[in-house]
Formats: structure tokens, sequence, C-alpha cells
């Protein structure tokens, strides 16, 4: 870097609240005017790594470090071109028939031009529409999609500046979308209901699981996961560096998705493809398999699980008079019999872990609680929590803040810029709305949910309700 240019340190992604594995460097001309490039932040650049007491995972002579710079992944990298983008929208517009006190024109969205608007006129019709919702049908009905991801950076977090604006108007009670855990869909729902693991519903006990891996397990079944991809929006290449160094160490990895990704492409030694969210039906497979095998560990279920007669009645057909047979998830899931059968036999022989990208598609579609409380059974039948027997994740390192929510040894001290974080306003609401259900608001029909659908909560709230609104949401506030 020149004399003439200046360094800023940025966290660069799409969910970068205060200071995360994505932050970077960005070099600017002294007079701020353009990105001269975008580089890897680096930790020694203000002294030597030892003074940040750095973590290390030695297995062996394979060695796994953080480095002395971010692993910056290539959606970070190339942020200049998206600045630059010809079609980024530089300033306020607005559509050509639409007129905030005349004609709408509804008909014509997403037909008609658009046009060029002042700053201070694109206030003017903010401010207006604002008051006039307010005065009509009170703040209630101003919807505001809050909750979750958001690219607001550091000072404001995510989608701070409008839940802040909002608050300050009446009684700050405006709707607020809550968008019901979908990030762990399928763990909050139904995991939790079999294992506990407040407040995510996937394993909360990650605590140098890296480790224990690379040392312990004989292979890692990465179920519906992409490490080399589902981090590069907010996170790190990390996950794609500890893929390779479990292969270093001789952990097999056995990959199930529908799809080739990349992930399965560059890492896996056994790629199963199954159909679309039919997971579950090859989980029961698994499980009659050990049932009638023996291959289970029947003295763990004895002394750490309770109900587990009830669910070897289920796969073995007890209950709708259907055996749960390899054959029968074959014709389901599209997965041969004989590789449900040797997947299962492997299983049982081996010190196996299942990892997960927090659980992408696996735990986001439809009636996704099956296959994730039915993974937690799988692990209990083969010993959970024993050497090499666990449930990892890829991503989310330290999530919520939480240090036991990291698989790896983490270091002594972590820079970051936390005193200048404002944040946004609280999303543990009263007045929210699901988002699946705005559209039923929009047409002004009754809306009736349990829970508060928010991430993070315990699975008690699960069972608050029903709650209940006339929708605040109308079209006169659209």
């Amino acid at each position: 870097m020149s004399t003439s240019e200046k360094t800023v340190h940025k966290g660069i992604g799409f969910c970068a609240t205060g200071l995360v594995s994505n932050i970077c460097d960005v070099d600017v001309p002294a007079d701020k005017s353009k990105v001269t490039r975008i580089r890897p932040y680096r930790f020694d650049s203000t002294g030597p790594m030892d003074c940040l007491h750095p973590w290390q995972i030695k297995v062996g002579d394979k060695v796994l470090e953080p480095g002395t710079k971010t692993t910056l992944t290539p959606i970070q990298l190339a942020y200049k071109k998206r600045i630059y983008s010809k079609n980024r929208i530089l300033y306020p517009m607005k559509r050509v028939d639409w007129d905030p006190k005349g004609d709408r024109h509804p008909e014509t969205r997403g037909v008609s031009g658009y046009e060029r608007i002042s700053w201070d006129e694109a206030l003017e019709i903010i401010t207006d529409e604002i008051h006039r919702i307010v005065t009509e049908y009170g703040v209630s009905s101003i919807y505001a999609q809050a909750d979750g991801h958001g690219e607001a950076k550091i000072l404001h977090g995510t989608h701070g500046c409008q839940t802040r604006l909002l608050s300050q108007i009446g009684k700050g009670d405006y709707a607020f979308q809550c968008r019901q855990a979908d990030s762990w869909e399928g763990w909050y729902w139904g995991a939790k209901h079999i294992w506990g693991m407040d407040p995510f519903g996937n394993t909360c006990k990650q605590t140098n699981l890296a480790k224990d891996v690379a040392e312990h397990s004989d292979a890692l079944l990465m179920w519906g996961g992409d490490p080399e991809t589902t981090p590069n929006g907010w996170g790190s290449q990390m996950p794609v560096r500890l893929e390779y160094f479990f292969t270093e160490c001789g952990v097999k990895q056995i990959h199930i998705a529908p799809d080739c990704n990349y992930s399965n492409a560059a890492h896996a030694d056994k790629w199963i493809p199954v159909l679309p969210n039919t997971d579950a039906a090859m989980q029961l497979a698994i499980a009659y398999v050990w049932l009638t095998e023996g291959t289970y560990d029947e003295e763990y279920l004895r002394t750490h699980a309770i109900g587990f007669e009830n669910w070897a009645f289920y796969v073995m057909g007890g209950e709708d008079g259907i055996p749960k047979t390899p054959k029968w998830a074959e014709a389901r899931c599209g997965v041969p019999s004989y590789t449900i059968k040797a997947l299962a036999r492997y299983w049982a022989k081996h010190r196996v872990s299942i990892g997960h990208c927090n659980g992408g598609s696996y735990i986001r579609a439809a009636f996704s609680h099956e296959p994730a409380r039915l993974e937690v059974a799988l692990l209990g039948m083969q010993g959970l929590g024993q050497p090499g027997c666990n449930q990892i994740l890829f991503t989310d390192f330290a999530l919520f803040s939480s240090k036991e929510v990291n698989i790896f040894p983490g270091g002594e001290e972590i820079p970051n810029v936390g005193g200048a974080y404002r944040g946004r306003e609280d999303i543990w609401r009263e007045n929210q709305i699901p988002k699946t259900m705005v559209p039923q608001g929009l047409k002004g029909e009754p809306i009736e949910w349990y829970s508060h659908l928010a991430c993070g909560l315990p699975r008690d709230d699960q069972f608050t309700g029903p709650s209940s609104s006339r929708s605040r949401v109308t079209p006169a506030s659209r």
C-alpha cells in the first residue's frame, strides 16, 4: 500500500454484525474517492501473533491453526465490483405513473418504468406516507421486515436503521416480521423435542469437536451441507480448510445430498445422492438395519435415553403395519437398498460423526422437523457423545457469542470493534406477524399462530399462544 492510501477495516458480508470472520482491509486513497483494493486482514499487522495466543490443533504430524490472516471468500474479495456495478441504484427512483397524492396505479407494478427523483422528494414521500398510515391505521399497521440477517455493517447492525426509526413513532409498536427460525427450522421445531439443546436445536455443545473428529472419528457423514460455498456470504473459508484437515488425518468423508455440490466433488470419498426432502425414509431404514441386526448401543440407550421402545416399535412397523426396510425407503428416497444397508453396517462398526453447515435445505424444507429429530435418534443409537461420535457444525462458530458453540479451541484474544456497535431494536416483540402469514395479513384475513417464532427462544415458548391478529398489515399501508 502506498503512503497516499488509507486502510479501513471492514466486515464485508451478508451479516457483518460487529466484527466477524469476514473482516478485511479496504484500501482507499487519501481523499476516500474510491476503493483501490480489498485484501485479507492480517492479525499480525499490529504485532507478533504470539500476543494473540492463537490456538492450534495437532493430530500426529498434522496441524491446523487459524493462520495470520482472515480467509476471505470470493464474495468478499469481489465486493469492489459490486460497489461499482452499473446495475447498482445510486439515487432514489419511483415509478413514472405512481403519484403518492393521486393515482398509484398498482396494476402496472413490474411493467411501468422508473424515473429519478431528488433525495428531498424521496424523504418527503417517505415521511408523508408514514404520517398518513400512522394517522389512519396506527403505527402497528407498519410492517418491518427486520428479522434475521441484514447487510448493515458495524454501526447500526442488521436492519438497525428502520427499527430505530419506527421505535420513535408513537409507542414504537410497529408490526415486526418473524421468520420462524428458518435458518435452522428443523432443529428448532423437531430436534429440540428429542434432545433439548436450547436455544438452537442442533448441538450447542461444540467445544473442541474439530479435534475430537480428527482424532477419533473414522468417518464424517456430511449430511446436506456444502462447506465450500455455504459460508461464503458471511463467514470465511475456514470450514474448507477443516475438510482438508480431516482428510489429511485419515477421516473418511461420506456426503449425502441431492446434488453433487462443490464439497461433495472436492472432498467426498463417497457421495450418496438422495431425492430432495426424503432423508427421513433413509434414516428410518438405517435404524431398521441396526434393530434387526442388533448393531446398536443398547447399554447406552438404557442409561442415556427414555422412550426407545416406542421408537423401535414404529421403525419395525408396529404402529402402521409397515416395517421401514431399506427396500421400503428405496422407493421413497431413491437410494438403492444395498447402499442403505452398506452405510448402516459401516456406521455400526465405526466411529462416525455427522457434519452440517447448520443444516441447509435438509432442515429448511417442509416437514424438516422429521429428518432433524431422526438424526438425533440415529446418533443416540450409536452412543452420541462418545469420542468420535458427535454432531459437528461447520458454520456459526461462537453463535450468539456462546463459547460452547465453537468447534475450535478459540483464541485468548479476539480483535473486535464491539465498542462501536449500536445494533438494532430488540427483536423479541409482542406485536409480530410470521413471515409465512404475510399474504393472509395483506388480504385482511385473521391470523393465528403459536410461539414467538424467534430464533434463540427456549422450546417452552413453542407452546405459548395461540397468538392472533386481524391483520395489522393492511393493503392501505403498501
